[in-house]
């Protein structure tokens, strides 16, 4: 793993900062057996719930709406869609859903589309089933993670951006900027700087335009390699 880029394996340490007994997860891919397969697998863990599967887009969107999920677990490559356009449409929704991609594509390409539209995550369909679990709950639990093999493509995806736009931000951006790269959630900022939820958004999406990012992501990679 790239040294500039702590934390982003599936070895990562980040700090949990929001930690419940029972998380609720979506499992979104055209293939039924395949979906059946993860939810088996995630009902390994006691405190994992899979309280949805969606073969579609549009069973995507109204089952994210409908159950809020803790997590969606998104296939990449569906029929008559892609996993980058339901994740878009997610997040456009609501930045604060977590949203992992599981494919079977290690294109650096396919990497940077999802950071870019705001994945929480990206996952190999060909890691070990305890290795999905440890990073599935990883993810719940506030951290970024992607396979290892993968981590290089996040070194290049940040590299191009310059070092100076941080002297642009506010004090109290630099802060919240921190804190995202912690893997904290709004609320958790909003109770850590104690300000509102709202006044958290507002300084995330004043920051990422300054840095020129499209998602918390990409700042929160972006910041591990910086000096706040």
């Amino acid at each position: 793993m790239n040294a500039s880029i702590p934390k982003t394996d599936y070895e990562g340490n980040r700090p949990i900062m929001t930690e419940k007994e029972h998380y609720r997860i979506l499992v979104v891919d055209d293939h039924p057996l395949f979906r059946r397969g993860v939810r088996e697998l995630l009902s390994l863990d006691p405190g994992i719930e899979v309280v949805g599967e969606a073969g579609t887009r549009e069973e995507a969107v109204e089952l994210a709406r409908k159950l809020e999920p803790d997590l969606t677990v998104l296939d990449l490559n569906m029929k008559g869609t892609s996993g980058v356009e339901i994740l878009t449409l997610l997040k456009e929704e609501d930045p604060s859903r977590r949203v992992v991609i599981l494919t079977v594509s290690d294109s650096g390409e396919d990497l940077t589309a999802c950071i870019r539209a705001g994945a929480d995550g990206y996952f190999l369909k060909d890691m070990e089933p305890e290795r999905f679990l440890e990073a599935v709950r990883r993810t719940l639990e506030g951290q970024l993670i992607v396979a290892p093999s993968m981590v290089v493509y996040l070194t290049e995806m940040v590299r191009d951006v310059k070092s100076d736009p941080i002297v642009q931000l506010t004090e109290r951006e630099k802060d919240v900027l921190k804190l995202v790269a912690l893997g904290y959630t709004n609320k958790d900022i909003a109770r850590t700087l104690e300000i509102a939820d709202g006044t958290v958004k507002g300084h995330v999406k004043h920051l990422l335009k300054k840095l020129g990012f499209k998602s918390r992501v990409e700042a929160a990679v972006w910041a591990s390699g910086q000096k706040l």
